[in-house]
């Protein structure tokens, strides 16, 4: 299981450099396990997560497999994008088919980048775009409503329903505010989905700072914080143009480079999880001496389902799973050990998968 993050933001204010990084750093990781770029403005990169070479470390695995996620790289939107400015209309549509937005704000000053309303204000940048999303959502819900109005008279059940969801969208959004802060019934949320509603989805909020303020962010970022926080979305601070310098380093050049710029890790290690995180995303593992794989579900995902991520017929046929959690596999250094401790626990199919959970499923062909 994987999803489509979208990444979007005014003209100049680096999301390009953005994505080519985040595309040479998965192409250098080619050798390594599968990678494709789908297409000239869709990329495949692995999640970073240090336990998958612990634990295959531990295991001796000949392969290491990380989940991955995809990122569109979707062409600077503009004022006026819902009316067909700018080709809106088309990059309206790109972001329609993604999971999740990834919304980089321009958080430096540089008087050689042109901003596009000829000033720096990330919140103002986010308005705008907010803005021009839900006016595309308001004319959607509008063409909906009068597309379903025959059925509604015929006494369709199936029509009401969207009706009532559409109204209660288009209510919102008339009052300034996006489809994503309405409370949805777990009963409705299928056919909220089909939507398709584009201010329904969860949105990241990525400072784009300069390389001098990577580390600590600046008061520009310090505004977005505050804005994310407010809206219940995400947000981190990266520096483009460092993680495009660490995307033509090998793993030793970047490991040197991050430590003279005082980073721990780089920026786009931080965005891939934090886009992780974003939709209720976790991982599970599988480990052998073959390989070692990670594979990725939402939160609160049943055992059986979570076998079915692997193959269909797992889930089918699915009897039990024999799991470790992660820390008890470290610890024991290994199946094997963590079993002698006690630590090995045989789940059926109520069983809630937990991150990290190392998992053998056993199942009837």
């Amino acid at each position: 299981m994987g999803f489509r993050m979208g990444i979007v933001g005014l003209p100049n204010v680096g999301k390009s450099t953005l994505f080519n990084a985040l595309t040479r750093t998965a192409a250098a990781q080619a050798a390594n396990f599968p990678f494709c770029t789908i297409e000239p403005n869709v990329g495949e990169v692995a999640v970073p997560d240090r336990r998958l070479d612990t634990l295959a470390e531990i295991a001796g695995s000949k392969q290491i497999i990380p989940t991955r996620m995809t990122f569109v790289d979707i062409a600077g939107l503009v004022k006026g994008a819902s009316k067909g400015e700018g080709l809106g209309n088309q990059f309206l549509a790109n972001i329609r088919e993604t999971d999740a937005i990834a919304h980089v704000l321009r958080c430096f000053e540089d008087g050689d980048v042109t901003h596009v309303e000829d000033r720096v204000d990330p919140v103002a940048d986010a308005e705008i775009i907010e803005t021009e999303l839900m006016i595309s959502d308001m004319e959607s819900i509008e063409r909906r409503l009068a597309n379903i109005a025959r059925k509604l008279k015929g006494g369709d059940k199936e029509a009401a329903a969207q009706e009532r969801l559409l109204k209660q969208a288009l209510a919102v959004l008339e009052d300034g505010k996006p489809a994503r802060t309405i409370t949805v019934d777990e009963d409705d949320l299928k056919a909220w989905n089909m939507l398709q509603l584009l201010t329904a989805k969860p949105v990241l909020y990525v400072c784009n700072v300069s390389e001098s303020e990577a580390a600590e962010g600046n008061a520009q970022s310090e505004k977005v914080r505050q804005m994310a926080e407010a809206q219940g979305a995400g947000h981190v601070v990266i520096s483009a143009k460092i993680e495009e310098e660490i995307s033509q380093l090998d793993a030793e050049e970047a490991e040197m480079f991050l430590g003279e710029m005082g980073l721990e890790e780089a920026g786009l290690d931080r965005l891939i999880r934090a886009g992780y995180n974003l939709l209720g995303l976790q991982t599970y593992f599988t480990v052998g001496p073959k390989e070692a794989r990670a594979w990725t579900i939402t939160k609160g995902t049943l055992a059986p389902q979570a076998a079915g991520v692997i193959h269909g017929d797992f889930e089918k046929g699915f009897i039990r799973s024999e799991t470790v959690a992660y820390d008890d596999y470290v610890a024991g250094k290994g199946e094997a050990g963590a079993k002698e401790a006690g630590k090995l626990r045989v789940e059926g199919k109520t069983y809630e998968v937990k991150d990290g959970d190392v998992l053998h499923f056993l199942f009837s062909s």
